[in-house]
């Protein structure tokens, strides 16, 4: 008995997007990111990423709270706590919700410490954050409108 072969059309990679939208794989090149764990800019745009999924994704605060104990100080932590209960808003993000993007910029780099201006995108919104983490310890220890060498 012979055995009967198919063809196959080969066809573009098709994806399902969770919401039910299709998308079709890109013929363009790649993108990549890379960065480096000494880097306190790649630390800095880490923690806002992880810590942006950590709440969209809410799991009764576990992650986001694991992450900020991660990447912040404890003085900062105790800090953002006082400014949360103040404002009833994510001291991490300022905001009562999760943005749709973020970017970190690199703001310059003192003898102590590295500061980064993180921008937020909420549609057509954006908010501008300056976050300033400590060299030695690669950890935040401020988030806010303006760095600590300019308040």
């Amino acid at each position: 008995m012979a055995v009967r072969r198919r063809r196959y059309q080969v066809r573009p990679v098709e994806r399902v997007a969770s919401h039910g939208a299709t998308a079709q794989a890109s013929a363009g090149a790649p993108r990549s990111v890379s960065g480096k764990p000494s880097d306190n800019i790649t630390r800095i745009a880490d923690f806002y990423g992880a810590y942006s999924d950590a709440v969209l994704h809410e799991d009764r605060g576990h992650l986001g709270q694991a992450l900020r104990s991660h990447y912040l100080t404890p003085a900062f932590q105790k800090e953002l706590a006082a400014w949360e209960k103040r404002e009833h808003a994510d001291g991490v993000l300022r905001a009562q919700n999760v943005p749709l993007a973020w970017k970190v910029t690199d703001n310059g780099t003192t003898r102590t410490y590295t500061e980064a201006v993180v921008t937020l995108t909420w549609g057509n919104t954006t908010t501008k954050l300056v976050v300033d983490m400590a060299r030695n310890s690669h950890r935040i220890f401020h988030i806010g409108d303006k760095g600590v060498g300019r308040k």
